[in-house]
C-alpha cells in the first residue's frame, strides 16, 4: 500500500446528508446550491496549482465537467493520470474500479481521490472475487489451466483484474476488445470473459465465432453446474460469458431502434457494444464511446442519428453539434446513476480538505493485488 508523501490522512467528515446518496458530506457542503460550489472549485484549483489534477469520465454530469483538466474514458483517463507525473493529487469524477486503475497505473508519490466513495459501477459488482475464484477453478478443473484464457473488461474491481493478471491474462477495454481476444484464443484457444456477457458476445460474433461456441456462466448457480451449461456444450465452448451487463445499455430495446427508423427514415443507429445483442444486430454501426465520438464528428451536417449510450455524453454531442439531429435510443432520462453521484459538492468537498492539509476519499489499490493486475494492464497494451 502506498504511503501518503506530503498530506496526513484526514478523519471521517461529520455525519451529515449527502445530495448524492453516497459517501456524507458536512452539512457546510450538503446545504450549497451548485453554483455556490463554482467559484470555491476554482479557487481551490488555482491554489493547488500544478499538484492538482481532475479527470472527468465521458459519462460524468456537466456541472463537474466543466473542471476536469482532461476528459476521456475509464482506461484513457488512468493514461493520463499516469503521464502527468508532476500532479501529486489526482482527482477521479468517475466510478471506483476506475480511480483503481489510476491508482496502479500512477507513481507512488502521487494520491487518486474519489469524491464520493458510494459511486460505483453496477456491472464491476456483478462479478464478486471469490465468485470468480469459484468460476475459475472449476473451469481449470475440467479443462485444464493451459486450455482457457482470462479477460476481464477494464469495468471491473482491481482484484478481479489480479485474478486475470496472475493466471496469463489481460484486461480489455471496449476499443480493443477484438484485438485481446483474437490474442486470448491463440494462445489457449478457449476465453473465459468477464463481466460484461454482451461486449464478449458481440466482439466475438463480429470476428466470425458462432453464438453456438459460447456459452454464458451463471455465478448463481452452485458450484459444481458449469454456470448452468451443459457439459458438452461447455466442452464445445471456444467462449465462456460471464453473465453481468450494464443497466444503462440494458434499456436500449429493438422496439425504439424501429420507433426511431419508422419516425425518421433515413436515421443512422449507433450503439455501444454493451448494448443487448438484438439491440446490436439492428443498429447500423457499433463501437466504443471513442468511436461513437468520432464518428458523429466526422458525420456530414444535417445527418440523423440515434445513439445508444450514456446520456450525459449523447447530450454533450448534441450541443457540440448543433449542425446534425443527434437523439438518444431511449425516451426519457438513461444515465448512469453511479457516476452521476459525482457532484460539485463533493467535488468541493475534496479540493478544499486538499487546500487545509487533508486527503479524504483517497484510493489506494494494495501492492499485493496492484502487481498482478498492473500486469494485467500491462499485457493489454503490449498486444494493442
Amino acid at each position: 500500500m502506498r504511503a501518503l508523501q506530503s498530506l496526513p490522512i484526514a478523519p471521517p467528515a461529520a455525519p451529515g446528508p449527502s445530495p448524492a446518496g453516497g459517501q456524507v458530506l458536512p452539512p457546510a457542503y450538503f446545504d450549497l446550491t451548485e453554483e455556490a460550489c463554482y467559484p470555491r472549485i476554482e479557487a481551490a484549483r488555482r491554489t493547488l496549482g500544478a499538484d492538482l489534477m481532475i479527470l472527468g469520465h465521458h459519462y460524468q454530469r456537466d456541472e463537474v465537467i466543466r473542471f476536469a483538466d482532461a476528459t476521456g474514458d475509464s482506461f484513457g483517463l488512468a493514461r493520463k493520470a499516469a503521464d502527468n507525473a508532476r500532479a501529486r493529487y489526482i482527482v477521479f469524477c468517475g466510478v471506483h474500479f476506475m480511480a483503481e486503475s489510476a491508482d496502479i497505473l500512477t507513481g507512488a508519490h502521487q494520491t487518486v481521490i474519489l469524491p464520493d466513495l458510494q459511486a460505483g459501477c453496477s456491472m464491476a459488482d456483478m462479478a464478486g472475487l471469490d465468485q470468480v475464484e469459484d468460476a475459475w477453478d472449476e473451469i481449470v478443473s475440467l479443462l485444464g489451466e493451459d486450455a482457457v484464457m482470462p479477460i476481464t473488461y477494464i469495468n471491473s474491481a482491481a482484484s478481479l483484474k489480479a485474478v486475470v493478471g496472475r493466471n496469463g491474462g489481460a484486461v480489455c477495454t471496449s476499443s480493443n476488445a477484438a484485438a485481446i481476444i483474437a490474442w486470448g484464443l491463440a494462445q489457449r484457444g478457449k476465453l473465459f470473459f468477464f463481466p460484461d456477457e454482451h461486449l464478449g458476445r458481440n466482439t466475438a460474433a463480429r470476428m466470425g465465432i458462432p453464438l453456438e461456441e459460447m456459452v454464458v456462466w451463471d455465478p448463481t448457480l452452485p458450484f459444481g453446474s458449469l454456470g448452468g451449461s451443459a457439459k458438452e456444450d461447455f466442452l464445445e465452448a471456444r467462449v465462456i460469458l460471464w453473465k453481468g451487463h450494464c443497466q444503462v445499455h440494458q434499456r436500449f430495446l429493438t422496439s425504439h431502434v424501429a420507433s426511431f427508423r419508422g419516425r425518421f427514415p433515413g436515421i443512422k443507429i449507433l450503439v455501444h457494444p454493451e448494448c443487448s445483442w438484438d439491440v446490436v444486430q439492428t443498429a447500423d454501426l457499433v463501437g466504443s464511446t471513442a468511436f461513437i465520438m468520432k464518428t458523429i464528428e466526422a458525420a456530414p451536417a444535417g445527418s440523423s442519428w440515434a445513439v445508444g449510450t450514456e446520456i450525459h455524453l449523447v447530450d454533450r454531442l448534441r450541443r457540440n453539434h448543433p449542425d446534425k439531429m443527434i437523439s438518444s435510443l431511449v425516451p426519457g432520462v438513461c444515465l448512469c446513476s453511479t457516476m452521476n453521484r459525482i457532484d460539485p459538492q463533493h467535488l468541493l468537498w475534496v479540493l478544499e480538505n486538499l487546500v487545509d492539509g487533508r486527503v479524504v476519499n483517497a484510493i489506494r489499490v494494495p501492492e499485493p493485488i496492484a502487481l498482478p493486475a498492473r500486469e494485467a494492464l500491462e499485457r493489454m497494451l503490449a498486444i494493442t
